[in-house]
């Protein structure tokens, strides 16, 4: 197992034996015992805050709100225009299949053969 030199920090007490890793991706330090070659200790990173107060929090609830809405009426919208776009495209499928008509069995490839 290798560790990054930077990761990888001996306690003073070498009689312990143990030593912190710290995570590179989302920095948790981990301490390991050697003797035991097992985690004894863990310690989880400091998380940022998300909003630096209530009324932001509020601001941007409201926003998500506002937006989750708009996109709920463009599907309910969009929902009552199927029927009639399903409608169309089987008219379009009728009229198609009525021009061309059927010509009887398709040649397959293996019938080439």
């Amino acid at each position: 197992m290798r560790y990054h030199r930077g990761v990888v920090k001996r306690e003073s007490n070498l009689r312990e034996s143990n030593f912190d890793v710290t995570c590179p991706c989302c920095g948790a330090v981990m301490k390991i015992d050697t003797a035991t070659r097992s985690i004894i200790a863990h310690t989880a990173p400091v998380k940022p805050k998300t909003f630096n107060d209530m009324e932001e929090a509020a601001r941007a609830m409201k926003e998500q709100d506002s937006r989750r809405d708009s996109i709920f009426r463009q599907s309910v919208e969009a929902q009552k225009h199927a029927s009639e776009l399903l409608e169309k495209k089987f008219q379009e499928a009728v009229k198609k299949a009525k021009e061309t008509p059927d010509t009887g069995k398709p040649i397959r490839d293996f019938d080439l053969d």
